[in-house]
């Protein structure tokens, strides 16, 4: 173990309050630690949003607690998971109870019981999300890494604490997580950790579509969103979540205009919008603009392969996977009408 109470005070706001968490944890005899997102961003430099903090005993207590300390006059609580969120209006600070997790094979509603740091860390998703550093008087600043998160990070590594197996049984949307942090961090995937990925695709359909199109918006936020769009076409997740869009592989189209694979142009064509705006709108109108294709490719005998109205076809095909993502209207109709018109700059 090492410790890092230095790292702590690198930002003033969230180091004055990760401060009076460590005292209230003092004055009520409460073991606090500040874990997961806050403690990785922390180690690799990024900037710092939200804080979350984990307590050995009642979550609950400690957030109200804490947030009469603060000024904030009410939480929102979830009893039933011990956990809370204290709406501060300069950052978000969500307070866990240290627990463990169990689920049933067709279900995402935890059975919660309340446990020890050690096993709380290893119900998270990553090693690199799986560190703590203790906010207590006697050992501030120390770090807690039963996983190895530190060298996960310098080696650009995702890997799961437990069995992937289990880890992913637990929340299938985790397979999607490990996407989006490999397009977000441009780190690998563990060999194992893709295996299992590829084994358990299936039980992402159990997730609701509004946690899964959460996630894909999620990924599509990368500097280089192909990266994670390519592992989700990779690992068999995308065959699920949008066939459309896998649909696209393999599919050859005339070169002098296009790469020569309608799925990876596409991809060259989200990254391109991508490093123009950061409107998710936008990049997932990238994404859908060509999703007409495999309907009316036709091979003709001078032009080689023709795609006569996909635009007008895909169009049509975005008021089915609207409704399926759990779209907004406004969303739906701005996706339509760019997909209409894509063609227009070229005529």
């Amino acid at each position: 173990m090492s410790n890092v109470s230095s790292l702590l005070e690198i930002d003033t706001e969230r180091g004055r309050l990760l401060s009076l968490a460590g005292e209230l944890g003092r004055d009520t005899g409460v073991d606090v630690y500040v874990v997961g997102g806050y403690v990785r961003d922390l180690m690799m430099g990024r900037s710092l949003t939200d804080v979350d903090l984990t307590v050995v005993g009642d979550g609950i207590q400690f957030a109200q607690q804490f947030a009469d300390r603060l000024g904030v006059k009410k939480i929102v609580s979830f009893e039933e998971f011990g956990t809370a969120e204290i709406p501060y209006d300069r950052c978000r600070i969500e307070v866990v109870s240290a627990r463990r997790e169990t689920y049933d094979p067709d279900s995402r509603k935890p059975h919660v019981t309340y446990t020890d740091l050690d096993a709380d860390l290893a119900r998270r998703d990553f090693t690199i999300n799986a560190m703590a550093i203790s906010l207590g008087e006697k050992n501030r600043g120390e770090m807690f890494d039963p996983f190895g998160g530190l060298k996960d990070l310098r080696d650009r590594m995702l890997r799961t604490p437990l069995d992937p197996d289990i880890t992913f049984s637990d929340d299938p949307l985790r397979m999607m997580r490990a996407v989006r942090f490999a397009g977000q961090f441009e780190f690998k995937i563990d060999a194992p950790v893709m295996k299992s990925i590829k084994r358990k695709a299936d039980r992402i359909q159990i997730v609701s579509a509004e946690r899964v199109t959460k996630e894909f918006y999620r990924i599509l936020e990368a500097d280089r969103p192909s990266i994670g769009l390519e592992l989700l076409q990779e690992s068999g997740l995308m065959k699920i979540i949008f066939p459309e869009i896998s649909a696209l592989a393999g599919l050859e189209q005339p070169a002098e205009w296009h790469h020569k694979d309608i799925f990876f142009h596409t991809l060259e064509v989200v990254d391109n919008i991508s490093k123009l705006t950061d409107n998710l709108d936008l990049r997932l109108a990238a994404l859908v603009h060509d999703i007409g294709k495999p309907a009316t490719r036709r091979i003709d005998s001078e032009k080689g392969w023709t795609f006569h109205g996909h635009d007008v076809v895909g169009g049509r095909m975005l008021e089915r996977i609207s409704r399926r993502m759990k779209l907004s209207n406004k969303t739906r109709e701005y996706l339509k009408q760019l997909t209409l018109l894509h063609l227009r700059p070229i005529a």
